[in-house]
């Protein structure tokens, strides 16, 4: 069986801000794309031979992008690995949420609306979305390696997901701009390989 090799696109401004970046197409910030190049060598030697079956990202132009430097070519543009939909929260950081939300946390209280493009998503809306992503990754995996270029907390739920585990337990994995991180089996059982991997490690 092969292994899931998840990246999380290279810095973008709102990124850096902490500012809840679903929908909006933010591009690289020239941090991110030299973190994305940086990351061409790692992936290169890890996809290295006929073990690459496919490359999913998300439409995004940050994961577009960040898949191009770091060497790979998309083979699928799957919408079910957009970002979170934070609705009302697009564009605003915790703190911020915080004033009129005291103790808010994205993974317990969720979101507000938004407009017609942010109307907003449940972190099961999010699970469901992932859990399609899986579905389609999972004949490739029996011969080998697939790449999901994505975002931070679509892969966190995701790993939480291939986990066997509910989709706000992705809560517990911090994952960062321009990382690799590795999901395959131990004794047929779904486990965390590498995770938040920076380049050059």
């Amino acid at each position: 069986m092969g292994e899931l090799i998840l990246l999380r696109h290279g810095e973008t401004e709102w990124s850096r801000d902490g500012r809840h970046t679903g929908r909006t197409d933010i591009p690289l910030t020239p941090k991110g794309i030299a973190g994305a190049q940086a990351l061409a060598p790692m992936i290169a030697r890890r996809v290295a031979g006929d073990r690459l079956m496919a490359v999913f990202a998300s439409p995004a132009q940050r994961a577009q992008v960040t898949a191009k430097l770091a060497g790979l070519t998309v083979t699928t543009t799957d919408p079910d690995l957009w970002e979170w939909d934070y609705g009302g929260y697009e564009g605003i950081t915790t703190p911020e949420i915080a004033k009129s939300r005291p103790g808010w946390n994205l993974w317990r209280d969720g979101v507000i609306p938004g407009d017609a493009a942010h109307p907003g998503e449940t972190v099961q809306d999010v699970g469901e979305r992932v859990d399609r992503v899986l579905k389609r990754a999972e004949p490739l995996l029996a011969a080998g390696d697939v790449v999901l270029v994505a975002h931070g907390h679509v892969l966190r739920v995701l790993t939480a997901r291939y986990l066997g585990l509910p989709p706000d337990s992705g809560r517990l994995f911090r994952l960062d701009t321009g990382t690799v991180s590795t999901l395959g089996a131990e004794h047929e059982d779904p486990v965390i390989l590498s995770w938040n991997v920076p380049p050059g490690d």
